[in-house]
């Protein structure tokens, strides 16, 4: 990565690691800190490169300035195949690389789960997303991101009038939080007709029962492996109609290429960076409303500072439930009493209680 991309929030710290011993390959981002230390999750996938964990991690400085939780910004990468054999070993070298990096708590994130908290607390004693029987609240398992993305889109459809039950849902990206998303949407009166994975799309315009869904996506690995639909290419799912899309996948998976092909309503950010900037606004100038990645997917970071502090699984979903509901609201407001874009208003919100927080720290401003 060069510094182009870096500005007066930061980022404050770029560390790449290297193990001979146990051929691990890591970066860590610590991009802002004047809230306190930073929250982020560990991103394990073969192809992250610097630039995409400085992206994610500045994404987090935004993200947690709006959830209003005592933490900064970062992320990190291992650059590896999540599946390996030896991935305990090179999950338990990165935390022995962090130890002293103490401005920066890992968390879960793609290719991690809360097993690989556990082997990090182990070998550390600082991470957030930990198993239940280590005290922790389990993000992933009680899916803290997902129900975040679904309260998001409960408060936006008042803007669009839209009515989530009975509407038309499609999930890009089946995993943690996808999955989810899908089931608190589907609790609320939602029609999953499609979703994907990295191996294709399922498809039924007549709706999928959720739950089956993902206990096919656990136990065989991919929802191409369910049998009451049709199997599809995975950017096929751009295409199928619908009035909710949840893209909860890789970064720029909508880009001005393909956002001709999206027939949805309403689009709630799951995934970090989901939508390139010109893509969301050319959906917008359409009439397609879309809630950004850092105001609907806070969930799970507002669930960790809740555990980080000793509270409980009961305290991080009322949380949850308040900030989200309260910063949707307030970002739509200006976007629809102003006529303006919703990244321009939510990034102009985070990014004066950043300054506002560095105003106090020596230094940091």
């Amino acid at each position: 990565m060069d510094f182009e991309h870096a500005d007066e929030i930061g980022p404050e710290k770029i560390v790449h690691v290297y193990d001979p011993k146990t051929k691990l390959y890591a970066i860590v981002v610590v991009d802002n800190t004047a809230s306190g230390p930073s929250i982020g999750g560990i991103r394990m996938v073969e192809d992250v490169t610097t630039t995409e964990v400085f992206r994610l991690a500045r994404a987090m400085t935004l993200k947690n300035a709006m959830a209003e939780i005592p933490h900064g910004g970062g992320k990190s990468g291992i650059i590896a195949n999540p599946k390996i054999e030896e991935k305990e070993t090179l999950i338990r070298a990165f935390a022995r690389a962090i130890k002293n990096l103490e401005e920066y708590i890992p968390g879960p994130d793609m290719g991690t789960n809360e097993e690989c908290m556990a082997w990090i607390h182990d070998e550390i004693g600082r991470c957030v997303g930990l198993p239940r029987e280590l005290g922790g609240i389990p993000l992933d398992e009680i899916g803290a991101t997902g129900f975040g993305v679904s309260v998001s889109a409960d408060e936006a459809k008042e803007y669009i009038e839209l009515d989530i039950e009975g509407s038309k849902l499609i999930v890009e990206g089946f995993g943690n939080v996808g999955r989810h998303a899908a089931r608190f949407l589907c609790k609320m009166g939602a029609i999953l007709v499609g979703a994907s994975d990295s191996r294709g799309t399922i498809y039924n315009p007549h709706g999928i029962d959720v739950d089956k869904l993902i206990e096919t996506k656990l136990r065989d690995g991919s929802v191409i492996k369910f049998k009451e639909g049709r199997v599809l290419g995975r950017e096929d799912l751009l295409s199928i109609e619908n009035d909710i899309f949840v893209p909860a996948a890789r970064p720029d998976t909508v880009n001005e290429k393909n956002v001709g092909l999206i027939r949805s309503k309403l689009i709630v950010e799951g995934a970090n960076i989901p939508i390139t900037e010109k893509a969301e606004k050319i959906l917008h100038d359409r009439g397609v409303l879309c809630i950004p990645d850092f105001v609907a997917n806070a969930g799970g970071v507002i669930a960790a500072s809740v555990e980080y502090r000793g509270g409980t699984e009961g305290e991080a979903f009322e949380r949850i439930e308040g900030t989200i509901r309260k910063n949707t609201k307030e970002i739509l407001d200006v976007v629809y009493n102003e006529n303006r874009y919703p990244r321009e208003v939510a990034n102009e919100l985070a990014r004066k209680r950043v300054f506002q927080a560095m105003k106090y720290r020596r230094g940091k401003l």
